[in-house]
């Protein structure tokens, strides 16, 4: 009986390399696709994640001329808090925020001052808009603020007066305090004080102010600063003055 012979393998057959060359081209190029995909992902993920860390802010200086109303500011986007507003041309409002004390806007040295919260006291915001009251609040003392006031005022330091609000005044949990000034009306500002120094907030106290040719400026900070409150408010005076277009021209 004969057996089933196996065919035989030839010299050439037995020396065929395992992977043809079609196919060694073929992972060559995917390799090098792979290589080149994980080259994008790592770009893309160092620009992602350099953006993530700005978490919108933005260390550019590039002067922007905002008009509100009649009057004209020209302002560095780094100190501009919203990406939208970093524009020219019109608007009802632009919102600020500050480093202080060095009234400067967000830059790499002074990243933690906006990035963690434990420096965020540090910080002052404003909103400039278009003035739609006659009065700011030091204009509001006497006809609004003192006839909510519950009993006689309380000596606050710093050359402050704090007073207390009626419980229907509508400002629950609110403080006023007030401080004379030589010449000018008295100083005015709302606060919001945590029962523990260290739950202050850089928004605990409020205080609007009229500027320009018709600006509101409303300003916030943290009650751990309220005694520099005559140096903050000094300095945000000077600092919409200083951005304001044309004012020395036209005092001129």
């Amino acid at each position: 009986m004969r057996h089933n012979q196996l065919p035989s393998v030839g010299a050439q057959g037995a020396h065929a390399p395992l992977l043809s060359n079609a196919l060694l081209y073929r992972l060559t190029g995917a390799i090098a696709a792979l290589a080149l995909l994980t080259a994008g992902i790592s770009f893309a993920g160092r620009w992602y994640g350099e953006r993530l860390s700005l978490s919108g802010h933005t260390d550019s200086t590039a002067i922007h001329r905002i008009q509100v109303g009649a009057d004209a500011l020209a302002l560095p986007a780094n100190m501009i808090r919203f990406r939208d507003q970093r524009r020219d041309g019109d608007a009802e409002r632009v919102n600020l925020y500050l480093a202080w004390p060095e009234m400067q806007g967000y830059s790499q040295p002074l990243r933690d001052r906006f990035h963690q919260l434990s420096f965020a006291n540090d910080l002052l915001f404003l909103e400039i808009s278009e003035a739609t009251m006659s009065r700011d609040m030091s204009g509001r003392l006497e006809p609004i603020y003192a006839r909510l006031f519950d009993g006689s005022g309380e000596d606050a330091g710093a050359g402050l007066t704090r007073h207390r609000l009626r419980p229907d005044s509508g400002y629950s949990g609110e403080l006023v305090f007030t401080a004379p000034r030589n010449g000018r009306p008295d100083y005015v500002v709302r606060c919001a004080i945590p029962a523990e120094p260290s739950a202050a907030t850089s928004g605990d106290c409020q205080r609007d102010i009229h500027l320009g040719s018709g600006l509101s400026v409303l300003y916030r900070f943290s009650s751990t600063l309220l005694p520099q409150w005559d140096h903050i408010d000094a300095a945000i005076e000077t600092f919409v003055g200083t951005h304001l277009v044309g004012v020395t021209e036209n005092e001129g």
